[in-house]
């Protein structure tokens, strides 16, 4: 079956052809967001926050994006900026995951490549042989090292034209894993800013269990919406009673720190029996393509943030 370019444009697992790859950023951009909204995105006057989010990816680039959306170098820049308190411990990082020696590695680690978005894989017992996806789903080593191959070879810049990605130099890297005393994976919380402004927060909760999605605001109350992917989302979310990590307030102030060098971003970290850890920088949650359900705050947020 013949396919047209915009199939390519819009399906990027499947590979860019280097012809497509010459287009310009905003043709390929607009060319995705028909495919996934079905309407023409307006990028003279974007309202609301899912449009200016497409706005930024066009017109809002400095350097240290690059920087600080690369796993590893991110982790560099915050510990010069700020210290190693609050850094997960990178134990090794590799250009080939062939390379990877687990003799050489403690019983339990993680595994991610530094580039895109859920190249990550989990081993809490190394002689089992079982590595959980971000999904939980489970792999074994030789299989985990072709999928982070592959994922070298891969520029995530053309997913959905998230420009900082484009100039990250990919590589793997090993971390220490972060358990909690219970010997569970710790809460995700990630914190989104508005122009430097704390907004909301979104708890992935109990990551090998129910797995809901929560949404908080600064005094920890419940806020009525969730911010996901269409695909993910189901009508159960946000129905967990995630209590307020005793570590709230120094996630809200580090993430401040960071924020500042964004007019939108979405600062991740874990909670360690009340200890902080960063985790990631995200300037476009999901590309910009995320969903609010109800989808009335994608104009509530997307007035809040100020473009010039």
């Amino acid at each position: 079956m013949k396919r047209s370019k915009f199939y390519y444009l819009t399906h990027p697992s499947i590979g860019i052809p280097a012809l497509l790859a010459k287009l310009s950023d905003k043709y390929a951009l607009k060319q995705q967001w028909k495919s996934r909204r079905g309407t023409d995105l307006d990028l003279k006057h974007p309202n609301k926050l899912s449009e200016k989010l497409q706005w930024l990816k066009l017109y809002d680039r400095k350097s240290l994006y690059t920087t600080l959306v690369d796993k590893y170098r991110a982790k560099l820049w915050l510990e010069e900026s700020f210290g190693c308190e609050h850094i997960i411990p990178t134990l090794s990082v590799y250009q080939n995951a062939y390379d990877i020696d687990i003799t050489a590695l403690p019983k339990s680690f993680v595994l991610k490549c530094n580039h895109d978005s859920g190249s990550v894989f989990i081993c809490h017992d190394k002689s089992k042989d079982v590595y959980l996806d971000k999904h939980m789903h489970a792999y074994k080593l030789e299989q985990v090292k072709q999928m982070l191959n592959d994922a070298l070879g891969k520029n995530y810049w053309r997913n959905s034209m998230e420009w900082p990605y484009k100039n990250v130099k990919p590589c793997i890297i090993c971390e220490k894993i972060m358990l909690q005393s219970d010997g569970t994976l710790p809460n995700d919380y990630k914190l989104f800013y508005i122009n430097g402004v704390f907004e909301f927060a979104y708890v992935s909760y109990d990551r090998e269990g129910v797995n809901d999605r929560c949404t908080y605001d600064r005094e920890w109350k419940r806020l009525p919406f969730v911010y996901v992917e269409e695909w993910t989302y189901n009508d159960k979310m946000n129905a967990s009673d995630v209590p307020c990590p005793a570590s709230f307030k120094d996630m809200l102030e580090y993430g401040e720190k960071i924020a500042k060098h964004f007019k939108f971003v979405r600062v991740d970290f874990y909670d360690v029996d009340g200890k902080m850890y960063f985790g990631e920088i995200t300037p476009f949650h999901s590309g910009g393509f995320s969903k609010f359900f109800p989808e009335k705050y994608d104009d509530i947020y997307g007035e809040k943030l100020k473009l010039d």
